[in-house]
């Protein structure tokens, strides 16, 4: 309904909720790129605000080729179903009219500073930037590479960041984790989480959320493997007897 094209982020390609879905599906990242496509540019064209009361999820996965594959979009967010109507979350930022517009508006914006900039004439350019600039929602911004993790909340670290003693693991993606290497979500106590965080801290570990993520599931599997090995001391037998039974033991000694 609002045109023959529709916003394509290439961070989308590295998503990890892209690769939840790949493991989910058991289909390769490209697929679910492509078919994602496909879902995002049927809503576009056959809805005007990303809600489809008379549609079913089985008739999305006959059109991706793929069975249960809106299943995983719900999984990771990327789709919402209350029993009665599927609809895109966040419809608005990245399809329909609106966000089309805004999205151009934003290129031509930002192809009048670069002429402006090659010959070296501002003209009025700073009076047509700074309105648009803020037409873009947050999330769409380029986040300035100084800022530390607490200048923006914790769902807005788009890129890396150094390990931090106020970091909490995104609730969403440490399900998503935990689940596909077979570790109980309820495993991630305070207790669990807090040497690693201690542990990174102390050497400014640098990533991404997902990878901070990653590595605390694997440290805290890691923990778990650890303790099952650990031999209780009751029942065993020592040698040289009991020293509570003998007067004389090694405190005499």
């Amino acid at each position: 309904m609002a045109g023959d094209w529709i916003k394509f982020e290439l961070a989308t390609l590295d998503k990890p909720e892209v690769c939840q879905i790949a493991d989910m599906a058991n289909i390769d990242l490209d697929a679910v790129v492509g078919k994602l496509l496909r879902v995002w540019g049927w809503f576009d064209q056959q809805t005007s605000d990303g809600n489809a009361p008379s549609v079913t999820k089985k008739l999305l996965d006959r059109l991706v080729g793929v069975t249960d594959f809106c299943d995983c979009m719900v999984a990771v967010d990327w789709m919402l179903d209350d029993g009665t109507t599927i609809r895109l979350p966040n419809f608005d930022r990245h399809n329909g009219k609106t966000a089309k517009n805004r999205a151009l508006t934003a290129k031509r914006v930002a192809s009048h500073k670069s002429g402006n900039a090659k010959g070296n004439d501002k003209g009025n350019a700073a009076s047509v930037t700074e309105p648009q600039a803020d037409a873009l929602p947050r999330e769409e911004k380029i986040l300035n590479p100084s800022h530390t993790p607490r200048d923006e909340p914790l769902q807005q670290e788009a890129g890396p960041f150094a390990m931090h003693l106020d970091w909490q693991p995104s609730a969403r993606l440490l399900a998503a984790y935990a689940r596909t290497a077979g570790v109980l979500f309820q495993q991630f106590t305070p207790e669990a989480i807090g040497p690693f965080i201690v542990h990174h801290t102390a050497k400014n570990t640098f990533k991404t959320e997902a990878e901070h993520v990653s590595a605390l599931v694997n440290w805290v599997k890691r923990d778990l493997a650890n303790v099952s090995k650990v031999v209780p001391l009751a029942g065993r037998r020592t040698v040289g007897g009991d020293f509570d039974d003998n007067a004389t033991g090694w405190l005499g000694e």
